[in-house]
């Protein structure tokens, strides 16, 4: 892989000192060094020495910046992920909820995406920081804007006001993510379809189907 050298002749920029760099400059090449290192070999491959000669900055800005080489492994993974997991609005919340899962399935499946969320996943059971950066800088903005997306979905008659959206999430991604680490059953378009529907339309029978379950009532027979 081509390694980024560090450059040595940046012109002088006044407010900055010779050759600094602005740290959004900076962390943007922070950012994509990590999702090279990590679709090309994995979580493991990210350290603050690998990180630090791909992207052409010294390891204490990453030490500054990241608690953790897990934390700076799942900015990363973050980073690559995000424009693909947008929340699109269509009107539909349905659609907009397959649409959403249906590409976070591609990603983990048919993409790195899935074996380094897993590896994240997994280190984020011993590593403090990383457990704590999931849930601040991933988990929370996904569920986030899922949550969003919900509410204005309830705001206009698509889901019923006293649905609790935290759960409903749950529900939905949660399904997700136990196919993506308890691998015996796939992930595909078609089980992303059924999960929306079962969980959209309830799992319980229908007041017609109801209706036609209950027994017919037998005329009484009155003797004359």
């Amino acid at each position: 892989m081509t390694q980024r050298t560090t450059q040595t002749a940046n012109p002088v920029t006044p407010g900055r000192g010779r050759g600094r760099r602005p740290a959004s400059e900076v962390r943007a090449d922070v950012l994509r060094a990590v999702e090279e290192l990590l679709w090309s070999e994995g979580s493991t491959a990210v350290t603050y020495e690998s990180v630090a000669r791909q992207a052409g900055v010294s390891k204490t800005t990453l030490y500054k910046w990241w608690p953790s080489k897990g934390a700076l492994a799942l900015d990363g993974y973050f980073h690559a992920v995000k424009a693909t997991l947008a929340f699109h609005d269509t009107g539909d919340i349905r659609a907009d909820l397959i649409d959403q899962l249906q590409h976070f399935a591609h990603i983990t499946t048919a993409t790195p995406a899935g074996r380094i969320l897993t590896e994240l996943v997994g280190q984020s059971q011993t590593d403090d920081e990383l457990a704590v950066a999931y849930r601040a800088r991933y988990s929370a903005e996904r569920r986030r804007l899922a949550v969003e997306r919900m509410r204005r979905a309830q705001k206009a008659g698509q889901i019923r006001s006293e649905i609790d959206l935290q759960v409903l999430v749950d529900q939905l991604w949660g399904a997700v993510y136990h196919r993506l680490l308890i691998p015996d059953e796939p992930i595909t378009d078609e089980f992303i379809t059924a999960l929306v529907n079962n969980v959209l339309d309830g799992v319980g029978p229908r007041a017609s189907d109801r209706n036609k379950s209950r027994p017919h009532a037998v005329p009484a027979v009155h003797s004359s």
